[in-house]
């Protein structure tokens, strides 16, 4: 039986779910700029900030439910002028991601103020081959908040 992937406000999410997600050893491995503890306070303004996205531009990130369970989050983010998409799961859906950005991509090609999408990946990920097999392309490495990351682009128009 196929799994039913959903995107949902942040804001129903509880916030000792998304703390536990953060908290998880195996998220941070490929998160460079996870610096900090993840307590109540910690979702709180993470919440608030992804909500102000949602208020300037009309998008934002999602929280991603599989059969209605919080699997994690992710979504479109606007970064000048280009609509950045990021996906962090929970360890036990990591398998997920594939479906989850195919679902999102189909999102943005339906989106007219998203002729692109970039992604920005740690050069800790080796398993890029689901971005390559949706059609995304290495543009170039860049520096974010004083990380390294390698920069993608998709386009959807």
């Amino acid at each position: 039986m196929k799994q039913e992937i959903t995107f949902s406000r942040l804001t129903g999410i509880a916030p000792e779910k998304i703390a536990s997600h953060m908290s998880d050893a195996r998220v941070g491995e490929h998160m460079p700029l996870l610096t900090s503890e993840w307590d109540g306070a910690a979702v709180s303004r993470f919440v608030a900030t992804k909500e102000e996205r949602w208020e300037k531009d009309g998008l934002g990130h999602w929280a991603i439910l599989c059969d209605g369970a919080y699997v994690g989050w992710g979504g479109f983010q606007k970064e000048g002028d280009e609509w950045d998409f990021g996906l962090v799961l929970k360890p036990g859906a990591f398998g997920l991601g594939t479906r989850i950005l195919r679902k999102a991509l189909e999102f943005a090609v339906a989106d007219k103020r998203i002729p692109f999408v970039t992604f920005l990946l740690p050069p800790s990920r080796k398993n890029l081959g689901a971005l390559e097999r949706v059609g995304a392309r290495f543009v170039e490495e860049v520096e974010y908040e004083g990380a390294k990351f390698l920069k993608y682009r998709l386009e959807t128009e």
